[in-house]
């Protein structure tokens, strides 16, 4: 790939971790990555420990397309690391992790959910002890930068303390080790804590994840959320250390707006909020930002529904279903051409004529970042006999690329940016649109632990 492949927008992924006593580790990471999957579905990827040796396998597709019965019972063990990744470039095979690294007296098997902003003078400044590069991604500059600090320090935690001290960017992190210190599972937060990252516990074992819905499959009682700039070591399934290490970096960021707006699933707890209350919050707040004067109140699946259910409860007006899902299409938005996503849309969603026809209807979505989308939903309901569709959206509006990667568009192709309300109004076909505001979006995260990122919305 050329150097300017770099620049893009990447990384937002799901990763998992596990220390277990019973040897289930890797049916376990294979569950939390189904659970998991709605955070990256073009490739997925698992590591254990068998004997000082790492096995690892990853592929392009879902998760159940790379791993059945046999590969996973081929690679039972105490401990394992997965992901699943979500990459904006349509050859992703370089990306997929875990990112596996021998070096002298050990080896280990790193997975990133973030973007390391330096991640290119790293490269280089390794590149120069001899080390070479298969890929482009973030996790393998990681991984081999965590092997070689491990290395150099002669210990894994303080190796990796070292390597999480001179990244820049955001990133929650698992390191795995095998070597001539005990096996053991590292993980560590940036010190925004832009993205999730939490504890879960049971009488087996320690499990560490991007969101704690996973927790709830695999039979771990969620226990805290890793704190930002935190490094937690476990061995033998048991915390071993646990202290923040790392200093903020990048002033007024956060955890990212967008997890609780779109990204995590309403089961999950992030920060101690918990991810539907905030989204049936935010509906809450736009009934009381914008009185509409209308018949239903329909929610576009699947983010927008919960928001829909707040709308709803403040306003008084009934709340019917608006369209049927196809299960079997993924997440338009995380498709990683336009072409791919105007066809998801097409197959994902169709009204529900019975409930729409004829009615005056408050739509409730959760972001326009485009508007292509939008423009086929409100269409849609129009020619199932809608007689309007109010639309409301329950993010303000996008104007700034994010340097993490959540929203991966230039801000040239952000719809906000080169349109005003009314023309974005008049391109997706509604009869009104309208934004949450910021100070009502705070108020909906106000039950959150740490400060929230809103620098795609605002110039913060």
């Amino acid at each position: 790939m050329k150097n300017n492949d770099f620049d893009k927008l990447r990384e937002r992924c799901a990763v998992f971790g596990v220390s277990i006593n019973d040897g289930s580790a890797a049916e376990l990471t294979y569950n939390a990555l189904l659970t998991l999957q709605h955070r990256g579905q073009e490739g997925a990827g698992m590591a254990v420990i068998n004997n000082k040796t790492i096995i690892c396998k990853k592929d392009v597709g879902l998760v159940t397309e790379i791993f059945d019965t046999d590969c996973i019972n081929s690679m039972q063990s105490d401990i394992s690391v997965g992901h699943c990744l979500c990459s904006p470039v349509s050859d992703v095979n370089d990306d997929i992790q875990p990112s596996v690294t021998e070096y002298l007296t050990g080896r280990i098997a790193a997975v990133l959910n973030g973007r390391i902003t330096n991640v290119m003078s790293l490269r280089q400044e390794l590149m120069t002890y001899g080390l070479t590069f298969a890929g482009t991604s973030d996790g393998e500059v990681l991984s081999k930068l965590l092997a070689y600090y491990c290395m150099i320090n002669e210990s894994v935690l303080e190796g990796v303390k070292y390597a999480a001290s001179v990244l820049e960017g955001c990133f929650s992190m698992l390191v795995m080790s095998t070597g001539k210190e005990n096996n053991k599972l590292i993980a560590v937060r940036d010190s925004s804590g832009f993205r999730p990252f939490c504890i879960g516990k049971n009488d087996r074992g320690i499990a560490v994840a991007s969101e704690s819905c996973a927790f709830d499959i695999c039979g771990f009682d969620f226990i805290r959320d890793v704190k930002p700039g935190e490094v937690i070591q476990i061995e033998d399934g048991r915390i071993t250390y646990e202290e923040i290490v790392l200093t903020n970096k990048i002033e007024n960021t956060g955890l990212c707006a967008f997890e609780c707006v779109y990204l995590a699933r309403p089961d999950s707890f992030v920060d101690n909020i918990s991810v539907y209350e905030a989204r049936v919050n935010m509906g809450r707040i736009l009934a009381r930002e914008y009185k509409i004067d209308a018949d239903v109140v329909c929610g576009v699946p699947d983010s927008g529904l919960e928001s829909a259910l707040g709308y709803s409860l403040e306003s008084g007006i009934p709340l019917v279903a608006g369209f049927m899902r196809n299960r079997y299409v993924g997440r338009s938005f995380i498709y990683p051409t336009q072409s791919l996503r105007e066809n998801a849309v097409k197959l994902k969603l169709n009204p529900l004529k019975l409930n729409v026809e004829n009615r005056r209807i408050i739509l409730v979505d959760d972001t326009i970042v485009r508007g292509t989308s939008t423009a086929k939903v409100v269409r849609a309901l129009k020619a199932a006999g809608a007689v309007e569709v109010h639309m409301l959206v329950s993010s303000p509006p996008i104007k700034f690329v994010c340097k993490f990667g959540c929203v991966e568009e230039m801000e040239e192709n952000l719809i906000a940016n080169i349109m005003s309300l009314d023309e974005i109004r008049q391109k997706i076909g509604a009869d009104s649109l309208n934004y949450i505001s910021i100070t009502g979006l705070k108020q909906a995260f106000a039950k959150c632990a740490i400060p929230q990122c809103m620098q795609c919305f605002c110039a913060q």
